[in-house]
């Protein structure tokens, strides 16, 4: 049996065995006892780690083509779900090694968390299955030695009973549960408080919903998720009949198609600092009819502005740390660090001012992020809006625009996402990622 076959470059070499390994399978004998969609998701969850690449392009990339339709569903629930329960599985694991704190070559520690979340979250698949495999991932990457102490874990990990739920937890015990990083989960429960930062935690374990808070969904709609639709939803409200609309940081230009969808009457520009996911963005939109005026170009929305032109509507959905969408961008927790957060408010502050100064008198511009970090949304606002050129425009009446047109199937479930006239949305406490947005106006006068 050969290993299933890809295209070329697309599969890291198999390490050659070690001649001290002894008499046991090659590495090619044990790859071929391992089935192609636990083969795939090892090689992408080596590449999520290792920095070359996210999981939701390499999940669509060359590395899945070959394969069937149940074995890509297969690799994607390993990948999704190893990334989901990481700092979980690596917690149940360290207990169960000689050393708890010796630290494993990460073939090893990949091939471990595939086995282990088989086992503690994936009913359907037999545990010999899940144990064998694992074993032998770990003896075709290059790490025979350790074939032992894997099947020994995992075996362990099979016959224990799973954990009762403990009566209180503390927030270092459901942040590591919940597979979260302590220092983010500790930021939330001081921002909002414990039970809603446990909700965003276990809302972020799920698998994102194909349900929707909209009324109309499908047809020639953009697939997005509930929250960053309702953003854009928003800032069509905010300006029905503006006739020149820049999205600043349109990529990958679902909020794009929905203001070209609600707006026809509109001069759109959709621009975006990469020229790869510009090209992306071209792409996808042209595949809507609707969207064939928009206009699209490389731009630096910090840099200052080559020409006159002024906009009536600006659409701000700036680059953020991304901690509304952990439950779709899983290894978010696992890359980001504290001071990220300062990186980020900078350019956001940056972009920001730098979109202000192309909204025309009278003009309205919606700023948003899918972050759940202050210095990310209410801070950066603060920051900027200094004098009294600009004001913020509570979102309350955009809200209630689009609850009396009827785009709204509950609108009373998301009245508590209006705080102190921004938008606010929680993965757990309302459907879909988290978003923060403000409306903010330019002086007539001005």
């Amino acid at each position: 049996m050969k290993p299933p076959s890809r295209q070329q470059g697309s599969v890291r070499p198999v390490p050659k065995r070690p001649s001290t390994a002894g008499p046991t399978l090659s590495a090619e004998e044990a790859l071929a006892k391992v089935t192609p969609a636990r083969r795939t998701a090892f090689e992408i969850l080596t590449l999520v780690g290792e920095n070359k690449g996210h999981s939701d392009e390499l999940l669509h990339s060359p590395l899945t083509e070959a394969l069937t339709p149940e074995d890509r569903n297969l690799a994607t629930a390993l990948v999704m779900g190893v990334l989901r329960w990481q700092i979980a599985l690596d917690a149940r694991i360290r207990t169960l090694l000689q050393r708890p704190d010796q630290r494993l070559a990460e073939p090893i520690a990949t091939a471990l968390r595939i086995g282990a979340f088989q086992l503690l979250h994936m009913d359907r698949i037999p545990p010999h299955a899940a144990l064998s495999e694992s074993v032998e991932l770990c003896r075709a990457f290059g790490q025979p030695h350790a074939t032992g102490m894997v099947n020994a874990i995992l075996r362990k990990i099979a016959a224990a009973q799973k954990p009762s739920k403990r009566v209180f937890e503390s927030t270092a015990a459901f942040a590591e549960r919940l597979g979260h990083p302590r220092w983010l989960v500790e930021r939330w429960v001081a921002t909002y408080d414990r039970d809603t930062a446990l909700a965003i935690c276990e809302a972020d374990q799920q698998e994102p919903s194909d349900s929707s808070v909209f009324n109309e969904s499908g047809g020639d709609l953009p697939v997005m998720d509930d929250g960053s639709r309702l953003v854009a939803e928003l800032a069509a409200a905010a300006m029905p009949d503006a006739k020149r609309i820049w999205d600043c940081c349109a990529a990958p230009g679902g909020k794009t198609l929905i203001l070209a969808r609600r707006l026809p009457q509109a001069e759109l520009h959709a621009t975006d600092v990469s020229s790869k996911r510009t090209a992306q963005m071209q792409a996808r939109l042209k595949r809507f009819t609707y969207a064939e005026r928009v206009r699209c170009s490389v731009v630096d929305a910090t840099a200052p502005a080559k020409d006159d032109n002024l906009f009536d509507l600006i659409l701000c959905d700036v680059p953020c740390t991304g901690t509304g969408t952990l439950a779709g961008n899983p290894e978010i927790r696992h890359r980001l660090r504290p001071e990220d957060l300062t990186r980020q408010a900078e350019r956001q502050r940056a972009i920001l001012k730098g979109a202000l100064t192309r909204l025309a008198p009278g003009g309205r511009l919606i700023y948003s992020t899918c972050s759940l970090e202050p210095e990310e949304n209410e801070q950066v606002v603060d920051a900027v809006l200094s004098t009294k050129e600009f004001r913020l425009l509570p979102i309350d009446a955009l809200m209630q625009s689009l609850a009396s047109s009827g785009a709204l199937r509950e609108p009373a479930a998301l009245e508590s996402a209006l705080r102190n006239g921004s938008l606010r949305t929680l993965p757990g406490v309302h459907h879909g990622d988290g978003f923060f947005a403000v409306a903010v106006e330019r002086s007539a006068s001005s």
